[in-house]
């Protein structure tokens, strides 16, 4: 290696960034140093750079509305659920285990902040529920205009509740135990 070139000399450090320079080498190194730390660096903006030459620089951002309203946050019912929902597969499956009838699925929870579509009763999140009403509004009219022309009664395509009994089912059976569907 080059330590002997190195070794003879010996390194003085910076006054300014204590790093270890030869001595005719620290002559040149501090003035650049002194003026390298003295100034303040501005932040590099990329984002600005990455506008630069497009149309989308000019276009100016809305200002965030500070009006709107927090959520409240609902942590604790759906610490619960995710709780109840551990607790009845549990039952589940030591049913299965032990050869008995499998217990009743819980009952659904309804998330408050979902939004009930007054046509079809189904819920949406906001978004989604703003555009599935105007739609489904618009469904439910034309089904309207139709069951007039055709005579017969308005049903909505979305409100079905379908059992099927164990009876009704064939002879099918999963892990010794006869599924019992109900659909929604």
């Amino acid at each position: 290696m080059q330590q002997s070139s190195v070794g003879s000399q010996d390194l003085v450090p910076c006054r300014i960034c204590g790093r270890q320079f030869a001595q005719d080498v620290l002559m040149r190194h501090e003035p650049i140093c002194k003026k390298v730390f003295n100034k303040k660096r501005k932040p590099f903006n990329s984002f600005k750079q990455r506008l630069q030459g497009t149309d989308i620089g000019t276009v100016k951002r809305q200002p965030l509305l500070k009006n709107q309203p927090v959520k409240k946050s609902n942590w604790r019912q759906h610490h619960e659920d995710f709780i109840n929902a551990i607790k009845s597969a549990k039952e589940v499956t030591k049913a299965m285990q032990e050869g008995r009838p499998l217990p009743p699925p819980p009952p659904p929870s309804i998330n408050p902040d979902y939004i009930q579509c007054p046509f079809c009763l189904r819920r949406f999140n906001e978004a989604a529920a703003e555009k599935h009403i105007r739609f489904c509004e618009e469904q439910a009219a034309r089904r309207a205009i139709a069951a007039k022309i055709t005579k017969q009664p308005v049903v909505s395509k979305h409100v079905h509740t379908c059992v099927v009994l164990e009876t009704d089912l064939p002879d099918y059976t999963l892990c010794g135990v006869k599924p019992v569907l109900i659909f929604n």
